[in-house]
């Protein structure tokens, strides 16, 4: 069983940067990890994942942050990030991490099985 905990989400003026951290407790090394947002009314999406298994290294970003978020794994193998940069008032939402055990899925939010709480991004 994976427990997640993400951290790092604050107010900031359009333009910045932030990064998001997500704490993963009970992950193992061939988990897909990824990254959602929902702002209010709308439905959850996408923004990025990562599949770091056996050296894979897959990626996938959401068109409309390529170029403007890294996802990253840190050097414990237990906390994933989220870098921000260039941000844009229609970032705002909030942002939830993601673990799917050993395979790779992708921006698809139903096929991850554990989720973190969130954490709240507000861009101004």
């Amino acid at each position: 069983h994976v427990q997640l905990v993400e951290s790092g989400g604050g107010s900031v003026q359009a333009g910045g940067s932030l990064r998001l951290s997500c704490r993963a407790s009970g992950s193992r090394s061939d988990d897909c990890m990824g990254w959602f947002r929902q702002a209010p009314g709308k439905q959850r999406e996408g923004v990025a994942a990562l599949y770091a298994g056996n050296g894979d290294g897959r990626t996938y970003y959401r068109q409309s942050v390529k170029g403007r978020f890294i996802i990253s794994q840190g050097t414990d193998k237990q906390t994933v990030y989220l870098d921000m940069n260039i941000l844009k008032p229609e970032d705002t939402a909030m942002y939830y991490c993601a673990a799917e055990e050993g395979r790779w899925v992708g921006g698809d939010a139903r096929q991850y099985s554990f989720w973190g709480q969130g954490t709240q991004v507000t861009v101004s």
